[in-house]
C-alpha cells in the first residue's frame, strides 16, 4: 500500500503508480450500487427533506474547505436520467437506453480533487464518506478513488 491513513478502509482496484505523485488529480466517485454497501445504507429517496438538506450542506462545506486549500477542482451530483450515444457514420447517431449496465444506475456523483499525494486523496475520500445520511448518521459509503491518467499507457507485446 502506498501509505497508511488511520480509520480509512481501502480496497484496491487495478494498478496504481505512486511515482511522481505531486499535485495529482483524483476522481472521487460516488456510486448508487456496485460498491460494497454503506454502513448507513438507506437510499436517498427514502430520506426526509431535512436529511437531504443536511447531506447537501455537508458536501458543499467539504468542497468549500477544499477550495480554500486549493485542492478542489469540481464536483457534481448527477440526475438519474441519461442516454447512450455513439458515432455511427454520417447522419444522426444511434441513441439507446440499454441493455447494458448504465452509469445512471451506478454513478450518483463525483468530485475532482488536486492533491499532493495518494495518501491525501484517501484521507479526503474517507472524510467525504462520512457525509450524513438517514437519521443524520454518517453514511460510511465506499467511494472509488481513481487517479487521472497523466501519460498514455505503455503498451508492450
Amino acid at each position: 500500500m502506498a501509505g497508511f491513513v488511520p480509520r480509512v478502509k481501502v480496497t484496491r482496484m487495478g494498478r496504481l503508480s505512486t511515482e511522481g505523485n505531486t499535485m495529482a488529480k483524483y476522481l472521487l466517485l460516488k456510486h448508487y450500487r456496485g460498491a460494497p454497501a454503506a454502513v448507513n445504507d438507506v437510499p436517498m429517496d427514502q430520506w426526509t427533506p431535512e436529511e437531504i438538506t443536511t447531506h447537501v450542506a455537508y458536501m458543499r462545506d467539504f468542497a468549500s474547505r477544499l477550495e480554500g486549500t486549493g485542492e478542489f477542482v469540481d464536483g457534481q451530483a448527477l440526475a438519474p436520467e441519461g442516454t447512450f450515444v455513439r458515432y455511427d457514420g454520417e447522419g444522426r447517431p444511434p441513441v439507446t437506453d440499454g441493455p447494458f449496465a448504465e452509469t445512471k444506475d451506478l454513478i450518483a456523483g463525483w468530485m475532482v480533487i488536486d492533491v499532493d499525494s495518494y495518501d491525501r486523496a484517501i484521507e479526503l475520500a474517507g472524510e467525504l464518506s462520512a457525509a450524513p445520511g438517514a437519521g443524520g448518521k454518517p453514511i460510511h459509503e465506499w467511494l472509488e478513488v481513481r487517479p487521472f491518467l497523466t501519460e498514455p499507457p505503455t503498451i508492450t507485446e
